[in-house]
């Protein structure tokens, strides 16, 4: 009940209107982990557990976690949650029809939305789901007596809340253009959480590096291969000058 509640609250949060939705406050650089296996895999136990019960991945089957060191076994037994078979995509056990209902519309498929919010803005996608989901603070003005800096007037309460604990902005008053302005300068721990600050900016970490490997999780894969051709064109370039000097040494 616990995960269908955060799910809930997460599929109010990553509609279409609110990835269009511009932040208040520069982005906080995501941890680059795409080639961390450990927290790869930590990141995929947290998408299953607080993304994955009305959000789809419908482009990412559960064997494709193969190639961030799973076995098998431990995908079928720790990951499958919504279906018995590893060779499924990653879909919601909800009906569109019954999210239609809950929501007034499908919860988006969050398979390349690394990606997608990167098109929206100046800031890359991984930086806008690192800051998005590190910046949620109690607003009793509110619906859901939440909010977020990066995402203002968000109608999805932080599903994460019991990691994080409730957190409450620093400001510093400014004058600018004449007129006195408040400006974000830290946080205070106002309700602990099951994690310190540190662990769960670590696993928020994780989570997006996640998401931003199932994006495109041939990219790790197509960077080394592009080393390599980018290796060969520079001995091939060598070769080439050297046998076109070769060639045309008798020729004046």
């Amino acid at each position: 009940m616990k995960k269908m509640i955060l799910g809930l609250a997460l599929a109010f949060g990553l509609s279409g209107t609110a990835w269009a939705a511009g932040a208040s406050i520069p982005m906080d650089k995501a941890p680059q982990r795409t080639n961390d296996m450990s927290a790869l895999q930590n990141g995929a136990k947290l998408f299953v557990n607080y993304c994955l019960n009305c959000h789809s991945a419908s482009f990412m089957r559960f064997n494709r976690l193969r190639d961030i060191g799973l076995t098998d076994k431990q995908i079928a037994e720790n990951l499958t949650f919504t279906t018995d078979k590893i060779g499924d995509t990653m879909k919601v056990a909800m009906s569109p029809t019954d999210a239609k209902a809950y929501f007034g519309k499908n919860p988006p498929d969050l398979t390349l939305v690394a990606r997608s919010r990167a098109a929206i803005g100046s800031h890359s996608g991984p930086d806008y789901l690192y800051t998005f989901l590190r910046t949620y603070y109690r607003d009793a003005t509110t619906p859901t007596g939440w909010n977020n800096k990066a995402f203002p007037l968000t109608a999805m309460p932080n599903p994460l809340w019991e990691l994080q604990g409730e957190q409450r902005p620093l400001y510093n008053k400014v004058e600018s253009h004449g007129h006195e302005v408040e400006v974000l300068r830290g946080w205070e721990q106002v309700k602990p959480g099951t994690m310190t600050p540190a662990q769960y900016d670590q696993n928020v970490g994780d989570l997006v590096a996640f998401m931003q490997w199932m994006s495109e999780p041939a990219q790790n894969s197509r960077v080394r291969l592009g080393v390599w051709v980018m290796l060969f064109l520079a001995a091939f370039t060598l070769v080439a000058w050297r046998l076109n000097a070769a060639f045309w040494k008798d020729i004046k």
